[in-house]
């Protein structure tokens, strides 16, 4: 902690990325003294991620259109830092009790784990992506779409020379857009939904003007640089020699096969939001038909069904970076509002209107790209499901079979799904997906993952001793 940390109950922010900074910056506005936790070293997220200090590409490069946007986030704790305690490269691996537990190093660099107690806690967890595996995903040289990004962002490096952009979704076109423009070979973006799909998707579209223009000069900049753009797709499989990357085997809007010789993949289908933190903090859940996951039930303003405890940005449900800005500034005058501290009443019906109108633009978004329809019925049962366990699809198939199981948490403690070190982050959906074909039931019927703690991977040494007395491992 600084030195403006105090002992006393403090409301705690976990995640600094648009959501995050916007929530912390209007609690310390309003007198208050939030401490902010995130598990990077500065504050972005994901979306402006900064690079590290050696790199030298200026915001324009990396952040395109939304350069400005990244230097406001990236500068807007710099007023309050007498106000906000920031802890960095923190991560929160358990919420117990009104606390969470930390994981941090300490001055010599040795991982240690504290608690952070809290009065009110805004969760903005932000996403991680949708993966839905095809034979031959696990070859060094396969990337989720996230990882491509983070590479271009953070290193500065392509994740090959000659790349292929596999999936569906705006992320799709923005990465392919970002690689083209720093000089990459992008040999194709590969798109399974159908294009069909985004003109009915249009007067929906149209509630964020702006967005849907960057959207549409994207997929248009690709164009008039000979970057090959294919709707409708079914992903088949990459193959090359000796587990390596060569080419991605796919089948047309016509039913033709195709293929495109590649070194590099990107894949991802959407977002899916984190919320592992606020199924722990004792959150209720709901099913969301239009992403096909679980999500915290929250109101307008983010409050959930546990006093105290709030979420914002796309930890709460995609709906993209600017909506996250406005989702995190709102949360944070829900709090107020919850103490009894005044707010500006006008400020608080033109965040509403404007989460409204993200929404509808969200909403759209899932129209216009959704997850494939049967995407579990061809999957061959040698295909690896889950990488952290070696299971494959066969496996999962044989125990639906033979135990019968009808939800993921008995599919998981039959087979083993989920129990590695992602904690079905990589497999969980497509887990979901595969149990929901195989027993003909829908997949908001068998449940969801539920998240144990440490909710990702910890140093043993961070793990408090055993009392004496007690059985060790």
């Amino acid at each position: 902690m600084t030195a403006a940390a105090t002992t006393s109950l403090r409301p705690v922010i976990v995640g600094a990325g648009p959501a995050g900074v916007r929530a912390a910056v209007t609690l310390a506005a309003a007198g208050l003294n939030p401490v902010l936790v995130d598990e990077a070293a500065r504050p972005g997220g994901q979306i402006y991620r900064q690079p590290p200090a050696g790199l030298t590409r200026p915001p324009e490069a990396l952040y395109g259109f939304e350069a400005a946007k990244a230097r406001a986030i990236h500068t807007a704790l710099a007023p309050y830092a007498g106000q906000i305690d920031h802890y960095t490269e923190t991560l929160v691996w358990n919420i117990e009790h009104g606390a969470l537990d930390l994981m941090n190093r300490d001055a010599s660099g040795q991982p240690v784990s504290t608690v952070l107690p809290y009065d009110s806690l805004i969760l903005a967890t932000g996403a991680t992506d949708r993966i839905l595996p095809l034979p031959g995903w696990t070859r060094p040289g396969v990337y989720t779409l996230g990882g491509a990004q983070i590479a271009l962002k953070a290193q500065g490096c392509g994740i090959g020379k000659r790349v292929v952009f596999a999936g569906t979704g705006p992320l799709l076109y923005l990465i392919a857009y970002q690689y083209a423009k720093a000089g990459a070979t992008v040999a194709a973006v590969l798109d399974t939904a159908p294009f069909v799909n985004r003109i009915h998707a249009l007067p929906g579209l149209l509630a964020c003007p702006d967005t849907l223009l960057k959207g549409l000069y994207y997929t248009a900049w690709l164009s008039l640089h000979d970057v090959p753009l294919h709707s409708g797709v079914t992903l088949r499989e990459i193959s090359g020699p000796d587990g390596t990357v060569a080419a991605l085997h796919w089948r047309d809007a016509k039913g033709r096969d195709r293929e495109t010789a590649c070194d590099g993949i990107g894949l991802g289908y959407g977002l899916r939001s984190e919320t592992q933190l606020a199924d722990l903090a004792g959150c209720r859940f709901a099913f969301n038909d239009l992403h096909r996951v679980w999500l915290p039930e929250r109101d307008d303003a983010g409050r959930t069904s546990v006093a105290g405890v709030y979420v914002a940005g796309d930890g709460a449900g995609i709906a993209g970076a600017d909506a996250a800005e406005a989702a995190g500034e709102r949360a944070a005058l829900a709090l107020l509002q919850d103490r009894g501290l005044p707010v500006d009443p006008t400020r608080v019906t033109a965040l509403d209107r404007r989460l409204a109108r993200f929404r509808r633009f969200s909403s759209a978004l899932w129209t216009a790209f959704p997850v494939p329809a049967g995407w579990a019925h061809d999957l061959p049962d040698s295909m690896t499901l889950c990488r952290c366990e070696e299971i494959t699809v066969g496996t999962l198939r044989q125990t639906v079979r033979t135990d019968t199981p009808t939800e993921l948490n008995r599919l998981k403690a039959l087979s083993r799904i989920g129990m590695g070190r992602c904690q079905g982050r990589m497999c969980g959906v497509a887990a979901a997906e595969v149990l929901a074909h195989e027993t003909g039931r829908p997949v908001s019927a068998i449940a969801r993952l539920r998240p144990q703690p440490p909710i990702k991977p910890l140093p043993a040494a961070t793990l408090p001793a055993p009392v004496s007395g007690e059985d060790t491992p």
